[in-house]
C-alpha cells in the first residue's frame, strides 16, 4: 500500500481512545512495514507500524528518528517505539530524507507529509488521530519542533497528499529526547569540540548556510515569529556534550515565555543517547514519555 492509494481511506474516527489510555498497560504488538512515499533521490521512504493487539482504537504517535540529519532510519528508536506501543499507542516510525539526499527543509517536508498521511490512514491500523502527537529523538526532535511550530508553512506542506487535500499537519503535542533546539549553538559547540563529523553534518543539512538561522527553533522564538505552541516534553541528558543542558534550558525558557507549555526533565548521569542502553534512566525516560502522553490525551 503506497501513500497515494492509502490516503484515499477515510480519516480515523473521533473515538474515546484518549480517555481510556492506560500508560501501565502491557499489550502484544503486530509490527509491519508499509511504503510511505518515494523521495526526490528515488529512495522509497518506509513506515514501520507498531499496532497494539486489542479492541482499540489506539491513540496515534508519529516517531521521527535522529542521526544528525544524515543517517539512521525508522528503526533507530525501536525499543522506545515498542515500549510506547505496548502501553496502548499506535506508533508509526517513518524514514526521513537524509541530508545527503536533500538538505533542509526536505526532512521537515517528509514529517509534514507523514502527519497528514497518518491522519488519513490511522484507522487502517486501529488508530485514533484526534490528539495525534509526535515523538522525536535528537535531530528528529529538531524536525518535530519545526513541524509543530510551523504546521501550515508552505515550504513544509509542499508535498501533496493524494486523495486528502484538506487534511492539515497540526499536532496536539510533542515529546522529545535530546533535541538540538538551538541549531547554531550546537554547531558552535561542535566547533569547540573539534567534532568534524557533526560540523560536516550541519554543513550538509543547512545548505545554503543561512538556513541554520531560518530553521533554528531558538531563533524563531527570539525573532517573535507567530508559531503554534503545543505542549512539549524535552528529556535531556545531564552529561550530554552534543546538545548541552544550558542550550536546552535556554530554549525551554524562551518557549515558556512565548506562551508554550514545556515539561523539562533532566536525566542525571545520562549522555546524548542514553536511551540506547537498558538501565534505570532508560526506564525512567519511557515512563516519563508515557505519563506526559497520558496527560495530553486526557487534556
Amino acid at each position: 500500500m503506497d501513500g497515494a492509494t492509502s490516503a484515499r481511506r477515510t480519516a480515523s474516527p473521533a473515538a474515546t481512545a484518549a480517555s481510556v489510555y492506560d500508560p501501565d498497560a502491557r499489550l502484544d504488538l503486530v509490527v509491519s512495514d508499509v511504503a510511505l512515499r518515494r523521495n526526490a533521490a528515488g529512495r522509497m521512504l518506509m513506515a514501520r507500524i507498531y499496532q497494539p493487539k486489542g479492541p482499540g482504537p489506539f491513540p496515534a504517535v508519529l516517531d521521527l528518528h535522529g542521526g544528525a540529519w544524515t543517517r539512521k532510519d525508522r528503526q533507530a528508536e525501536e525499543p522506545m517505539d515498542r515500549a510506547l506501543a505496548s502501553s496502548g499507542l499506535l506508533v508509526v516510525a517513518v524514514d526521513l530524507t537524509l541530508a545527503g539526499e536533500a538538505p533542509y527543509p526536505a526532512c521537515i517536508q517528509d514529517a509534514n507529509y507523514a502527519v497528514r498521511w497518518l491522519k488519513a490512514n490511522a484507522a487502517t491500523w486501529n488508530g485514533d488521530t484526534s490528539r495525534l502527537g509526535v515523538y522525536g529523538s535528537s535531530s528528529g526532535g529538531h524536525v518535530a519542533e519545526l513541524l509543530a511550530m510551523r504546521p501550515h508553512d508552505p515550504r513544509y506542506c509542499s508535498i501533496p497528499l493524494a486523495g486528502a487535500p484538506d487534511i492539515d499537519a497540526t499536532v496536539a503535542w510533542v515529546a522529545m529526547r535530546s533535541p538540538p533546539s538551538n541549531t547554531l549553538a550546537r554547531y558552535e559547540n561542535a566547533q569547540r569540540r573539534k567534532n568534524e563529523s557533526m560540523i560536516q553534518s550541519n554543513k550538509t543539512f543547512f545548505s545554503p548556510w543561512e538556513t541554520i538561522h531560518e530553521g533554528n527553533p531558538q531563533e524563531i522564538l527570539e525573532r517573535g515569529e507567530k508559531v503554534a505552541l503545543v505542549p512539549f516534553l524535552i528529556m535531556q541528558g545531564a552529561l550530554d556534550d552534543n546538545v548541552l543542558p544550558a542550550m536546552q534550558e535556554k530554549f525551554v525558557e524562551a518557549y515558556r515565555a512565548a506562551g508554550g507549555p514545556c515539561d523539562y526533565c533532566l536525566f542525571e548521569n545520562a549522555t546524548h543517547e542514553w536511551v540506547a542502553e537498558p538501565g534505570p534512566q532508560t526506564d525512567r525516560a519511557r515512563e516519563t514519555a508515557k505519563a506526559f502522553i497520558a496527560r495530553q490525551l486526557r487534556g
